[in-house]
């Protein structure tokens, strides 16, 4: 990925940079915002779905940044390192230019800090003056924290946390009004570093210059090391390999779990009140989430997340959660923290009331996840066979309940049809499954009499003659984006005259532009929302599925085009303006695009 055209980053608006400005660095066990001005605005420690150090993105006042830039104005143009999660920044200004490397290393042999952030500055060209300040707000700026020296070493600590500022050639550190700040003249040839070290309810290690940059390389070597093992290619590889790198930074690397995203409440409307906490695992994104495992050849990760999966399920059996924290426990108990919001948008929620939900079509999801691994040659113990079968035979006795759908509205219950669909996909990977010898099949003539019921009941009431498609729920004509993933996971056939005319009415009545928003109606907040990217993948899907491949590889060039300048995307996108919204790096809109890319690349024209 080579550098874009210098620019001026865009001007904060009261203190909030946009959401679409953010890179994303990231060790597997955290990840951190670095926004286009060069300021770290989040980061939780010491784990992804921990509390914030900073939380500037959610309250520009209070919520606390790694600033680093120029003192006076000055373009930029970034990039990642080729092949890695390591963001490369350089800062030109009218005496000169610098390159800043920033990376959350990966631990090494040695003995080194809980975690690590580095942050290098290079002097490139004639001499800049650079100023740097670390603002630590720990507990999402709600605990007190103080601020001393260490044998010479700044450190912040609160309770059990602390966090040592490591400063090498980067300005004698000064403790000021709740900062830690520095100043220092980058020259060219010049190499300046400031690392943040972390610990947590154990002793803190300051470690050496020579040690912070050695890491700092090594990571770099090691994220194309796992980059060079991508199985990939095809006319948007790079989409796909960054969107594989997007990935990896939400795979948790102790449990082998998966968040949605990294960050917590990024509003879906600025000033809204659809502001929510993805650092969890969504069943949801299980079947899109080992595929892509599958499809890069990441064998590891998929062997990791698919037993974690089993594991984290086993604790609720045979009724799924919606979601699971990356410990696998199933409570996630949603708050409001005495924060401003991002531009004002409220409340700022951690947890989330959609763990207690009702999803079915989380079954349907489940049993697909597990039919793909196994009937990609991996093995699938007595234990889980025999759970697989049970969750089958709970789903013929629940799939006639209202739920509250993919979308986990916080209105009352219906009955989605994409629930109902997801039902039907269930019961038929349960029979196949049961075919194959690999899970119990006593009950297999049950499956197949229960899915015949389904497919009656979603035929005879979800479906619209004048609109000629399927509907968002029983006995409606208001329509949903997630009815795509009837086609995508085989319910019923993408030529026929049903799907076809489904295909089209989302597209006309959700569709704006290469944009798709996800439903129409009510559901129970207040306010809009932009249009959801892994929507619009789906649809690029469908349309390949269908035959229509030039179509669909068309809509792929522009949904690719509207990533951000290091080919991230959000959860949602600003039709009217481009501007992203929601949670960011979001899985799901990743996740769709490689499984978009997949199936143009595999699909017949028709």
């Amino acid at each position: 990925m080579t550098l874009r055209d210098p620019q001026a980053a865009p001007a904060r608006v009261d203190g909030y940079a946009p959401i679409g400005s953010y890179a994303a660095i990231g060790d597997g066990r955290t990840v951190a915002l670095v926004a286009l001005d060069g300021s770290v605005d989040w980061l939780a420690l010491p784990e992804l779905d921990s509390a914030s150090v900073f939380c500037g993105v959610l309250d520009a006042r209070r919520g606390g940044r790694f600033a680093l830039a120029p003192d006076d104005p000055h373009t930029v143009a970034r990039r990642y390192v080729p092949d890695t999660n390591v963001l490369e920044t350089v800062f030109s200004t009218q005496g000169g230019s610098v390159r800043v490397t920033d990376a959350l290393t990966l631990p090494d042999e040695g003995f080194g800090p809980l975690r690590e952030l580095s942050r290098r500055v290079e002097g490139l060209t004639g001499s800049v003056a650079m100023s740097w300040s670390v603002e630590p707000r720990f507990g999402y700026a709600g605990r007190a924290t103080t601020l001393a020296w260490r044998g010479g070493t700044p450190v912040a600590a609160a309770g059990g946390d602390a966090l040592a500022v490591c400063a090498f050639d980067a300005g004698r550190p000064d403790l000021t009004a709740g900062a830690i700040r520095g100043r220092f003249e980058a020259r060219a040839g010049t190499r300046a570093l400031v690392a943040l070290c972390a610990a947590h309810q154990e002793p803190l290690v300051i470690p050496t210059r020579d040690e912070l940059e050695a890491r700092l390389d090594a990571t770099t070597a090691t994220w194309r090391t796992w980059t060079d093992s991508l199985h990939c290619s095809g006319p948007w590889r790079d989409a796909m390999v960054r969107s594989a790198l997007a990935l990896k930074l939400l795979v948790h690397a102790a449990t082998g779990a998966v968040a949605a995203a990294a960050t917590t409440s990024l509003p879906e409307e600025l000033g809204g009140e659809r502001n929510w906490d993805y650092r969890f695992c969504w069943v949801r994104d299980s079947a899109f989430t080992l595929n892509a495992f599958l499809q890069f050849a990441c064998g590891p990760e998929a062997q990791a997340y698919f037993w974690w999966l089993m594991q984290a399920s086993q604790l609720t059996h045979p009724r799924l959660r919606v979601l699971y924290r990356l410990d696998g426990g199933a409570r996630a108990p949603e708050r409001a923290l005495p924060l401003d919001g991002h531009r004002g948008s409220r409340p700022v929620r951690i947890g989330n009331a959609a763990a207690g939900q009702l999803q079915l079509d989380t079954y349907g999801e489940l049993l697909q996840t597990a039919w793909l691994y196994a009937t990609t040659g991996h093995r699938i113990d007595r234990d889980v066979a025999r759970r697989l079968a049970r969750m089958a035979d709970l789903v013929c006795r629940i799939w006639r309940q209202p739920d509250a759908g993919i979308w986990e509205v916080r209105s009352a219950p219906r009955h989605f049809t994409q629930s109902k669909m997801m039902c039907w996909v269930a019961l038929d990977r349960a029979r196949d499954l049961a075919g194959r010898g690999l899970i119990p099949g006593r009950h297999a003539g049950r499956w197949s009499a229960e899915a015949q019921a389904i497919q009656e009941f979603i035929e005879t009431r979800c479906y619209s003659p004048r609109l000629g498609s399927y509907t968002r729920s029983a006995d409606s004509e208001e329509l949903d984006a997630s009815l795509l993933l009837g086609v995508l996971l085989s319910y019923g056939d993408v030529a026929t005259e049903r799907w076809a005319g489904t295909i089209e009415a989302v597209r006309r009545e959700l569709g704006d532009g290469p944009l798709v928003r996800r439903y129409s109606g009510e559901d129970g907040l207040a306010g809009s929302e932009g249009a959801f990217l892994a929507c619009s993948f789906w649809l690029v899907e469908a349309l390949a599925r269908g035959g229509r491949v030039r179509e669909a590889a068309d809509l792929m060039d522009e949904l690719v085009g509207l990533a951000n300048d290091v080919g991230l995307y959000a959860e949602e996108i600003d039709a009217a303006t481009g501007a992203q919204l929601g949670n960011l790096p979001q899985g799901l809109s990743h996740l769709a695009l490689v499984s978009a890319a997949v199936a143009i690349e595999g699909a017949t024209p028709r």
